[in-house]
Protein backbone atom coordinates (compact mmCIF):
# COMPACT_ATOMS: atom_id res chain seq x y z
CA UNK A 1 0.00 0.00 0.00
CA UNK A 2 1.37 3.45 -0.89
CA UNK A 3 1.95 5.94 1.91
CA UNK A 4 0.08 9.25 1.84
CA UNK A 5 0.76 12.48 3.66
CA UNK A 6 -1.24 13.16 6.80
CA UNK A 7 -0.67 16.90 7.16
CA UNK A 8 -3.73 19.05 7.78
CA UNK A 9 -3.46 21.91 5.28
CA UNK A 10 -4.95 24.21 7.91
CA UNK A 11 -1.42 24.29 9.36
CA UNK A 12 -0.19 26.21 6.31
CA UNK A 13 -3.24 28.24 5.34
CA UNK A 14 -2.34 31.27 7.48
CA UNK A 15 0.90 31.68 5.46
CA UNK A 16 -0.53 30.73 2.07
CA UNK A 17 -0.61 33.19 -0.82
CA UNK A 18 -3.79 34.51 -2.40
CA UNK A 19 -3.50 34.48 -6.20
CA UNK A 20 -5.84 36.36 -8.54
CA UNK A 21 -5.75 33.40 -10.96
CA UNK A 22 -3.37 30.73 -12.28
CA UNK A 23 -2.45 32.66 -15.44
CA UNK A 24 1.02 34.22 -15.45
CA UNK A 25 3.71 35.06 -17.95
CA UNK A 26 7.18 33.58 -17.70
CA UNK A 27 9.86 35.48 -15.73
CA UNK A 28 13.49 35.51 -16.79
CA UNK A 29 16.17 35.43 -14.10
CA UNK A 30 19.54 35.43 -15.93
CA UNK A 31 22.75 34.09 -14.40
CA UNK A 32 21.22 33.24 -11.04
CA UNK A 33 23.29 31.49 -8.39
CA UNK A 34 21.67 28.37 -6.92
CA UNK A 35 22.89 26.53 -3.81
CA UNK A 36 21.18 23.18 -3.14
CA UNK A 37 21.92 21.04 -0.10
CA UNK A 38 20.11 17.73 0.49
CA UNK A 39 19.78 15.80 3.75
CA UNK A 40 17.88 12.73 4.80
CA UNK A 41 15.32 13.23 7.56
CA UNK A 42 14.17 10.62 10.06
CA UNK A 43 11.22 8.58 8.84
CA UNK A 44 9.05 9.17 11.91
CA UNK A 45 7.92 12.54 10.50
CA UNK A 46 7.89 11.83 6.79
CA UNK A 47 4.10 11.60 6.30
CA UNK A 48 3.20 14.34 8.80
CA UNK A 49 5.11 16.99 6.79
CA UNK A 50 3.12 16.74 3.52
CA UNK A 51 -0.58 16.98 2.54
CA UNK A 52 -2.62 13.89 1.73
CA UNK A 53 -2.38 14.52 -2.03
CA UNK A 54 1.33 13.66 -1.90
CA UNK A 55 3.45 10.59 -1.13
CA UNK A 56 6.68 10.70 0.91
CA UNK A 57 9.96 9.68 -0.65
CA UNK A 58 11.79 6.67 0.73
CA UNK A 59 14.23 7.46 2.18
CA UNK A 60 12.64 10.73 3.28
CA UNK A 61 14.62 13.82 2.30
CA UNK A 62 14.73 17.56 2.76
CA UNK A 63 16.32 20.03 0.35
CA UNK A 64 17.64 23.47 1.23
CA UNK A 65 17.65 25.68 -1.85
CA UNK A 66 18.90 29.27 -1.96
CA UNK A 67 18.71 31.28 -5.17
CA UNK A 68 20.27 34.67 -5.83
CA UNK A 69 18.88 36.48 -8.87
CA UNK A 70 21.20 39.42 -9.66
CA UNK A 71 18.80 40.72 -12.33
CA UNK A 72 15.01 40.72 -12.47
CA UNK A 73 12.12 43.03 -13.33
CA UNK A 74 11.88 43.95 -9.62
CA UNK A 75 15.62 44.20 -9.02
CA UNK A 76 18.05 41.73 -7.46
CA UNK A 77 16.77 39.35 -4.80
CA UNK A 78 17.69 36.21 -2.89
CA UNK A 79 15.23 33.45 -1.99
CA UNK A 80 15.46 30.51 0.42
CA UNK A 81 13.26 27.42 0.23
CA UNK A 82 13.10 24.27 2.31
CA UNK A 83 11.53 21.49 0.27
CA UNK A 84 10.33 18.22 1.77
CA UNK A 85 10.93 15.41 -0.71
CA UNK A 86 7.68 13.92 -1.98
CA UNK A 87 5.92 12.52 -5.03
CA UNK A 88 2.79 13.64 -6.85
CA UNK A 89 1.67 10.30 -8.21
CA UNK A 90 4.98 8.91 -9.47
CA UNK A 91 6.67 12.26 -10.10
CA UNK A 92 9.30 13.66 -7.68
CA UNK A 93 8.47 17.02 -6.14
CA UNK A 94 9.49 19.18 -3.17
CA UNK A 95 6.79 20.47 -0.80
CA UNK A 96 7.37 24.04 0.41
CA UNK A 97 5.45 25.04 3.54
CA UNK A 98 7.18 28.44 3.87
CA UNK A 99 9.99 30.31 2.17
CA UNK A 100 11.84 33.59 2.58
CA UNK A 101 12.84 36.37 0.19
CA UNK A 102 14.96 39.43 0.93
CA UNK A 103 12.81 42.06 -0.83
CA UNK A 104 9.12 42.84 -0.54
CA UNK A 105 8.84 43.38 -4.30
CA UNK A 106 10.16 39.90 -5.15
CA UNK A 107 8.07 38.28 -2.41
CA UNK A 108 4.95 39.89 -3.87
CA UNK A 109 5.79 38.63 -7.37
CA UNK A 110 6.35 35.09 -6.14
CA UNK A 111 3.20 35.08 -4.01
CA UNK A 112 0.79 36.59 -6.54
CA UNK A 113 2.08 34.90 -9.71
CA UNK A 114 3.21 31.44 -8.51
CA UNK A 115 1.59 31.11 -5.09
CA UNK A 116 4.78 30.80 -3.06
CA UNK A 117 4.26 31.12 0.73
CA UNK A 118 6.92 33.84 0.74
CA UNK A 119 7.86 36.06 3.66
CA UNK A 120 10.51 38.76 3.90
CA UNK A 121 13.75 38.08 5.78
CA UNK A 122 17.48 38.71 5.46
CA UNK A 123 18.56 36.05 2.95
CA UNK A 124 22.12 35.86 1.64
CA UNK A 125 24.05 33.60 -0.71
CA UNK A 126 27.83 34.01 -0.64
CA UNK A 127 30.28 32.23 -2.90
CA UNK A 128 34.01 31.62 -2.53
CA UNK A 129 36.86 29.44 -3.72
CA UNK A 130 36.50 27.02 -0.78
CA UNK A 131 32.83 27.33 0.18
CA UNK A 132 29.41 28.46 -1.04
CA UNK A 133 27.21 29.46 1.90
CA UNK A 134 23.58 30.47 2.34
CA UNK A 135 21.96 32.06 5.40
CA UNK A 136 18.52 33.23 6.48
CA UNK A 137 18.08 35.63 9.40
CA UNK A 138 14.57 36.47 10.60
CA UNK A 139 13.83 38.73 13.55
CA UNK A 140 17.53 38.87 14.38
CA UNK A 141 17.82 35.08 14.64
CA UNK A 142 19.61 32.80 12.19
CA UNK A 143 17.05 30.21 11.11
CA UNK A 144 19.11 28.58 8.36
CA UNK A 145 22.78 28.27 7.51
CA UNK A 146 23.93 25.70 4.97
CA UNK A 147 27.03 25.37 2.83
CA UNK A 148 28.86 23.46 0.14
CA UNK A 149 32.48 22.84 1.11
CA UNK A 150 35.44 22.19 -1.21
CA UNK A 151 33.69 22.81 -4.55
CA UNK A 152 34.69 20.78 -7.59
CA UNK A 153 33.52 21.60 -11.13
CA UNK A 154 30.88 19.35 -12.72
CA UNK A 155 28.52 19.47 -15.69
CA UNK A 156 25.21 21.25 -15.10
CA UNK A 157 23.46 18.23 -16.57
CA UNK A 158 24.44 16.31 -13.44
CA UNK A 159 22.18 18.51 -11.29
CA UNK A 160 18.47 17.89 -10.79
CA UNK A 161 16.15 20.36 -9.10
CA UNK A 162 12.84 19.18 -7.71
CA UNK A 163 9.83 21.17 -8.95
CA UNK A 164 8.27 22.99 -6.01
CA UNK A 165 4.72 22.36 -4.84
CA UNK A 166 2.97 24.52 -2.25
CA UNK A 167 -0.50 25.34 -0.98
CA UNK A 168 -2.09 28.54 -2.29
CA UNK A 169 -5.53 30.12 -2.48
CA UNK A 170 -7.04 31.47 -5.68
CA UNK A 171 -10.10 33.58 -6.40
CA UNK A 172 -12.69 31.69 -8.43
CA UNK A 173 -16.35 32.56 -9.05
CA UNK A 174 -16.45 35.06 -6.21
CA UNK A 175 -14.96 32.67 -3.67
CA UNK A 176 -11.57 31.25 -2.66
CA UNK A 177 -10.46 27.72 -3.44
CA UNK A 178 -7.34 25.98 -2.16
CA UNK A 179 -4.94 24.18 -4.47
CA UNK A 180 -1.42 22.79 -4.47
CA UNK A 181 0.45 24.75 -7.14
CA UNK A 182 3.30 23.13 -9.06
CA UNK A 183 6.22 25.31 -10.21
CA UNK A 184 8.84 23.71 -12.45
CA UNK A 185 11.28 26.32 -13.82
CA UNK A 186 13.57 25.78 -16.80
CA UNK A 187 17.36 26.08 -16.39
CA UNK A 188 20.22 26.81 -18.78
CA UNK A 189 23.50 26.14 -16.94
CA UNK A 190 26.67 28.22 -17.23
CA UNK A 191 28.72 26.53 -14.50
CA UNK A 192 28.24 24.03 -11.70
CA UNK A 193 30.07 22.67 -8.65
CA UNK A 194 29.57 19.81 -6.26
CA UNK A 195 31.04 19.42 -2.80
CA UNK A 196 30.52 18.33 0.78
CA UNK A 197 27.13 19.35 2.25
CA UNK A 198 27.14 21.15 5.57
CA UNK A 199 24.23 22.30 7.73
CA UNK A 200 25.21 24.66 10.54
CA UNK A 201 21.76 25.93 11.56
CA UNK A 202 18.20 24.90 10.79
CA UNK A 203 15.00 25.89 12.61
CA UNK A 204 12.27 23.58 11.25
CA UNK A 205 9.45 25.56 12.89
CA UNK A 206 10.53 28.75 11.10
CA UNK A 207 9.98 26.94 7.78
CA UNK A 208 6.73 25.27 8.82
CA UNK A 209 8.22 21.76 8.92
CA UNK A 210 8.19 20.96 12.63
CA UNK A 211 9.54 17.47 13.25
CA UNK A 212 11.90 17.47 10.25
CA UNK A 213 15.12 16.14 11.76
CA UNK A 214 17.81 16.56 9.09
CA UNK A 215 20.35 14.05 10.27
CA UNK A 216 22.30 12.62 7.30
CA UNK A 217 24.04 14.69 4.58
CA UNK A 218 23.41 13.48 1.02
CA UNK A 219 24.66 16.01 -1.53
CA UNK A 220 25.43 19.64 -2.25
CA UNK A 221 25.65 21.56 -5.53
CA UNK A 222 26.08 25.14 -6.65
CA UNK A 223 25.28 26.41 -10.12
CA UNK A 224 25.00 29.57 -12.16
CA UNK A 225 22.07 29.28 -14.53
CA UNK A 226 19.51 31.25 -16.49
CA UNK A 227 16.18 30.50 -14.81
CA UNK A 228 12.84 30.83 -16.55
CA UNK A 229 9.97 30.89 -14.10
CA UNK A 230 7.21 29.05 -15.96
CA UNK A 231 3.59 29.28 -16.87
CA UNK A 232 1.62 27.31 -14.29
CA UNK A 233 0.60 24.07 -15.96
CA UNK A 234 -0.81 21.89 -13.17
CA UNK A 235 -2.48 22.32 -9.80
CA UNK A 236 -3.72 19.66 -7.38
CA UNK A 237 -6.71 19.34 -5.10
CA UNK A 238 -4.97 18.98 -1.70
CA UNK A 239 -7.67 16.64 -0.38
CA UNK A 240 -7.35 14.01 -3.13
CA UNK A 241 -4.52 11.74 -4.30
CA UNK A 242 -2.57 13.52 -7.04
CA UNK A 243 -3.62 11.05 -9.74
CA UNK A 244 -7.28 11.92 -9.01
CA UNK A 245 -7.03 15.59 -8.08
CA UNK A 246 -4.75 16.96 -10.80
CA UNK A 247 -6.08 19.87 -12.87
CA UNK A 248 -4.45 21.13 -16.04
CA UNK A 249 -4.32 24.93 -16.17
CA UNK A 250 -5.34 26.67 -19.36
Amino acid sequence: MPLYGTRDIATVMDRSALMPNFSTDTWELPRAGILQVMYEIRQEAMVSLIPSALHPTIPPTIVFCLTHAPTSSVGPFTMAEVRVGCRAGGRPRGFVARCYVDTEEAANELRSRWGYPAEVADVKLRTGYDRHRGTVVSGGTTILEVALQNPEPINGGDIQYLPAVHVARVARDGAEITRIVQVDPDYVFHKADRGKPLMLEFDPAAFGVEGADAWWPVSASYAVADITMPHIRYVLDPTKPAIEGVERVG
